[in-house]
């Protein structure tokens, strides 16, 4: 692929770079780029320039709006590099309030100021909906500053691309976002729950979250391959994948970090439940003609052994706290209980960024590190223990 630059000023340059035969026409593909710097700063970035198109990443950018390149970004980079349910997710927020608002903003005009307004425009519409005692359709401060992490890597790779000089998002700042309170749930009502679904489809579910802190998507993706219970070593299950629902259906997909995949040491309590939830499977399907189940069968699963559906379950746990009337809290305050529990114990931040499948000790802390704080007093006791009757002595001694 050829490529030169030429002088249009002192600090100005042409570039001129070759795409290729379009392979629609034939024909070869030229483009020029202009570039203010130095010499050796045009040739670096003539060098970026090919290398992009080479990869395949290079995008028109003569008269390419914030709405076309974001289209482009989602389908040529976010697709194939998101989870389905991330990806959707990303693309209903992007269409829903940045499209409409910026959309028909040429990129390279775009500037920290428009973004700015964007987020002001996003946080006053959802002020004033909420003050008119309605269900509010504007956005939260969370939810604005998903918009801006989403933003910055979009246009970060605009960036990286040579399609912009600089990111304007990077100097924007999003509303803060209040810290959201970490659902747990008391001692008093673990019981009352399982209580109240002990003989319902959700009961092991809900016990196996509340015992091992697993994330829905992970329970409901274990396989009975999964789970070794302890006949001639510790009782444990291995976390392979998970099950993540989106508007095409469901889908099992792998953990997002390396120290997603781990083995969870499962207590005496969730190894008496498995092997009761094992052998009434087992009977079931010997009753309906079924025969024995799969290696892959799965641990959670429907009558005919296909997967639970996890917004379904979570439908059925609200259910469950608006009937016991519980303070409202998600599914997720199971995984929270269980690490509120370990913490209590005095167990090291490490041992639980691994066993809940944390990318870092630093991600726990950041979530649950409040919670640490109460531990405090028992690390004061625990010096005493340790080292009190040495002090004591240099203390006297120092008195004699």
């Amino acid at each position: 692929m050829t490529g030169h630059i030429r002088r249009r000023g002192e600090r100005s340059w042409e570039i001129k770079f070759d795409l290729g035969t379009d392979p629609a026409t034939g024909k070869r593909q030229t483009r020029y780029r202009s570039f203010k710097g130095t010499k050796r700063e045009a040739e670096a970035e003539l060098v970026k320039l090919k290398a992009g198109a080479n990869r395949g990443e290079y995008i028109e950018s003569q008269k390419l709006n914030v709405e076309e390149f974001l289209e482009r970004w989602k389908n040529e980079w976010a697709r194939s590099n998101l989870s389905a349910k991330t990806f959707e997710s990303y693309s209903q927020l992007l269409t829903r309030h940045v499209a409409p608002r910026i959309g028909h903003r040429q990129i390279q005009k775009l500037n920290a100021a428009d973004v700015m307004g964007l987020y002001s425009k996003l946080a006053v519409e959802g002020r004033a909906q909420r003050s008119e005692h309605s269900k509010p359709s504007g956005l939260s401060p969370r939810s604005i500053s998903l918009i801006h992490r989403i933003l910055h890597r979009a246009f970060g790779h605009a960036q990286r691309w040579g399609i912009i000089a600089t990111n304007p998002v990077a100097l924007a700042e999003p509303p803060r976002a209040e810290e959201k309170e970490i659902e747990i749930l008391t001692e008093d009502q673990v019981w009352l729950v399982l209580k109240a679904l002990k003989g319902k489809p959700i009961y092991s579910l809900a016990v196996m979250g509340l015992g091992t802190g697993m994330r829905r998507g992970e329970m409901l993706a274990l396989r009975w391959s999964d789970v070794d219970l302890g006949r001639n070593s510790g009782a444990r299950v291995r976390v392979e994948r998970s099950l993540e629902q989106t508007k095409a259906g469901l889908r099992f997909k792998s953990p997002k970090t390396r120290h997603g995949r781990r083995q969870i040491a499962l207590p005496l309590s969730i190894v008496e439940e498995l092997r009761t939830l094992r052998t009434e499977q087992a009977k079931l399907r010997l009753s309906l003609g079924l025969g024995k189940a799969g290696a892959d069968a799965l641990v959670f699963q429907k009558l005919e052994g296909l997967p639970l559906n996890p917004n379904s379950v979570s439908t059925e746990w609200r259910r469950m706290v608006k009937t016991l009337k519980l303070p409202k809290v998600s599914l997720h305050a199971w995984r929270h209980t269980h690490v509120s529990q370990l913490i209590a114990s005095g167990m090291d931040v490490l041992t639980i960024s691994r066993r809940i499948g944390h990318a870092s000790p630093a991600v726990t802390l950041n979530v649950y590190g409040h919670l640490f704080a109460s531990t405090d007093d028992r690390a004061a006791a625990v010096f005493d223990a340790a080292f009190a009757g040495v002090l004591t002595d240099q203390v006297q001694t120092r008195t004699k």
